[in-house]
């Protein structure tokens, strides 16, 4: 993972979606009859585009360049390993002057975001909690991908987890030191980090004995849900890697998750390390200041819980 500021590549929503229909052209010589934006985060933007034949399809573009290999080459490696369906990548197109950023397209999942389906939060327990058994057993089928080395899913060379965490949790530490300096980190988040890296033995002392295959960013956020709230697909993985399996699972908390019991019903099922609270709180946190490090982007409102989490878990040591 690289640690540094991305610069973003200008595009405009309606840049995307006049792209998107040139993309299309160029790629199945099919003509798109409807385009639609869908949204995007800090260096993506994806477009849902019909054809005349009614294929229907997703094109993601990407805002920073050396993005697009890997992505496609997760996705490939996801839809594997994986129960739950996973987009099938159609094509790849690497930026240029007609089109100055890469872009791929991919099939489209019917549904929508577990995030955005607002129904579900006021199912009773019961369902939340069939809907939680039934993506912590497709994360497992997803996990029982194994492989000799720790690290990138495209060049895992490490002989353990912390060969490959540890420097990356340093560069993180590191870098939100340089940031409280220069007076762009809040004080409490980086004392929380001093704390939690102090206990760095203590938290990570379980030697962590697998490389699994995970998603990297498995939230309710990217879980599609179709009629009924049947699971129709995970998208969206982002730094995919063959890592500790506890690594996937602090997305479960973030946005909606805790309402659906996923993170709990993971451990019930398939068990957990003895400080996987405090590891997944310190995930949680170095990944959120890795995010913002990379983007510029930091957001109060997930930050703060993160933040708090991270401090409690140390008072239980």
């Amino acid at each position: 993972m690289r640690i540094e500021r991305i610069k973003a590549l200008p595009l405009t929503k309606k840049q995307a979606l006049e792209y998107a229909r040139i993309v299309v052209r160029q790629k199945s010589g099919k003509s798109a009859v409807k385009v639609r934006y869908m949204g995007g985060g800090s260096f993506g933007r994806a477009v849902a585009v019909q054809c005349r034949d009614g294929q229907k399809l997703v094109v993601k573009f990407l805002r920073a360049k050396d993005m697009m290999e890997k992505e496609v080459n997760d996705l490939k490696l996801l839809a594997d390993h994986s129960s739950i369906r996973v987009p099938a990548v159609l094509f790849a197109r690497l930026g240029d002057d007609e089109i100055p950023v890469d872009c791929y397209g991919m099939e489209q999942i019917e549904g929508k975001s577990a995030l955005f389906a607002l129904g579900m939060l006021f199912l009773g327990k019961k369902r939340r909690k069939e809907f939680a058994e039934k993506v912590a057993s497709a994360l497992h089928v997803i996990h029982s991908c194994k492989n000799d080395k720790f690290g990138d899913t495209m060049n895992a060379d490490c002989d353990s987890w912390l060969d490959y965490y540890r420097p990356f949790a340093a560069e993180v530490m590191q870098k939100a030191e340089e940031y409280f300096a220069a007076g762009k980190l809040k004080k409490k988040i980086v004392l929380a980090m001093r704390a939690a890296w102090e206990k760095f033995d203590v938290i990570f002392s379980e030697e962590v004995g697998e490389a699994c295959l995970i998603h990297g960013d498995l939230n309710v956020g990217n879980i599609m849900v179709g009629k009924g709230y049947k699971i129709t697909g995970f998208i969206d993985p982002l730094n995919s890697a063959y890592a500790d399996r506890e690594y996937d699972l602090f997305q479960f908390d973030n946005l909606t998750g805790k309402r659906f019991f996923l993170r709990e019903t993971y451990i019930e099922k398939y068990g957990a390390s003895r400080y996987c609270k405090q590891k997944l709180a310190f995930y949680g946190l170095w990944n959120e200041v890795y995010c913002y490090i990379r983007s510029g982007v930091l957001i109060s409102l997930i930050m703060d819980p993160l933040v708090k989490n991270m401090n409690k878990r140390l008072k239980e040591l």
